[in-house]
């Protein structure tokens, strides 16, 4: 038995490893296509430039050279909208100076011009290399299938020159395909670090701007904690005084008329006494609610996992809910994804139209992603008092990020990412 179980274990460690490696690699792979087409349009504007300071030599280019620099810029904003979906957010640089001298001198413009020459040359050549990777072992993998549609002299797919005389020859050709799967899986995540590398470092504010946004930032974090604080004292205030608190209004009348009904009539006393004790447990169960509200007691008792499978339970669109995040949060980070998603589907329910909904939870080094997707009408807007604007409020308290796409028709995402440490 002890044998058993131990296989059993060693069965789900190398399924989750094998669903892990495929995730990081599809994910990588996602990041050099991506990559690779912003590489390309750093690699126009590297050639502009070229052509605009050949201009220059001979007196033509400098009334274009305005021009050029706003598609450096062009270039370089693109690479850090496509950075920020898959990482730390990159602020979005001022205005390209309006006066060449003054163009030539901002660092913004400096850096950006640093980084379209990177990116436009050695980007360029990462994201082939790993998109070509994982198409190589496809062509190898699937040429068994149609080996026979070549005339053998023709060779194989790829490097591959020798003739093709039958299928044991097809399948040699397929354990080359396997070689280079094994090979992308082990080289396109580093390929996909490597190239958003220059981004990173280029494409981030100087050190003293980078000072003033961060102070920036953190004011206007603040403020929002402050108000999702406020927001928050008053759903708490509110639902004491409609709730509880008139509960026990009632209960208090009721035991007064009791008490006078005691003497003269016991019968109805005792109902009033009844009546009177149904308010009170009404009463219980409202304030219950309202702790509930405060810090969902569900997370310290059942954990992260738990508490959302709690939530899509009780929700009235089937929802399926996939966790994975090894160890726990903060309290106050788990709190708030429980939060996010009990909003989120709330949404879902009520006005969406949805019949499926899916949560996703994972932990990314430091950072918890969280994503609430439906397949519903669509359309939703943060601006029409559906709750989004108290998730961003409550998000953005945590430093975090949200993001809401929902397209007339649907579906609708909602993305939220918090600091949860490292």
């Amino acid at each position: 038995m002890p044998d058993s179980e131990t296989a059993g274990d060693t069965g789900r460690g190398v399924r989750q490893y094998l669903r892990h490696r495929t995730r990081v690699t599809v994910d990588a792979l996602e990041h050099l296509v991506g990559g690779l087409g912003t590489a390309v349009l750093a690699l126009a504007a590297v050639l502009l430039l070229v052509v605009v300071a050949v201009a220059c030599l001979v007196g033509v280019g400098l009334v274009v050279v305005p021009s050029a620099l706003q598609a450096v810029r062009s270039a370089a904003d693109r690479e850090r909208a496509r950075l920020s979906r898959w990482g730390a957010a990159l602020p979005l640089p001022p205005p390209v100076p309006a006066g060449l001298r003054a163009a030539l001198r901002d660092p913004w413009v400096r850096r950006d011009t640093a980084f379209v020459a990177t990116h436009g040359t050695a980007g360029f050549a990462l994201g082939l290399i790993g998109v070509s990777l994982p198409l190589s072992a496809v062509q190898y993998l699937l040429f068994p299938l149609y080996y026979w549609l070549v005339p053998p002299d023709a060779g194989g797919p790829g490097f591959v020159d020798w003739r093709i005389d039958g299928l044991p020859d097809a399948l040699a050709v397929a354990l080359i395909g396997v070689g280079c799967l094994a090979v992308s899986v082990a080289l396109c995540p580093r390929l996909a670090h490597l190239q958003a590398v220059p981004g990173r470092r280029l494409l981030a504010p100087p050190r003293d701007v980078d000072v003033s946004l961060r102070i920036a930032e953190l004011t206007a974090t603040r403020a929002a904690a402050l108000d999702a604080h406020a927001v928050e004292l008053r759903r708490i205030e509110r639902s004491l005084h409609d709730g509880a608190q008139n509960r026990l209004v009632a209960v208090t009348v009721l035991l007064g008329a009791a008490r006078r009904a005691l003497a003269r009539d016991p019968v109805v006393a005792g109902e009033i006494l009844d009546r009177a004790h149904d308010a009170a447990e009404l009463a219980l169960a409202e304030l219950r609610t309202v702790v509930r509200g405060i810090l969902p007691p569900v997370l310290d008792d059942r954990g992260l996992a738990g508490a959302l499978d709690g939530l899509a339970a009780g929700c009235g669109v089937p929802c399926t809910v996939d966790v994975d995040v090894p160890g726990r949060c903060a309290a106050s980070v788990e709190a708030t994804a429980y939060f996010v998603v009990a909003e989120a589907l709330t949404n879902v329910a009520r006005h969406s139209g949805a019949t499926a909904a899916a949560v996703a939870v994972r932990r990314d080094g430091d950072r918890l992603q969280v994503s609430v997707a439906d397949d519903g009408r669509g359309g939703a807007d943060e601006g029409h008092g559906s709750g989004i604007g108290g998730i961003r409020r409550r998000v953005e308290a945590h430093d975090g990020r949200f993001t809401l796409t929902s397209p007339p028709g649907g579906p609708t995402t909602i993305l939220v990412e918090l600091p949860c440490g490292s």
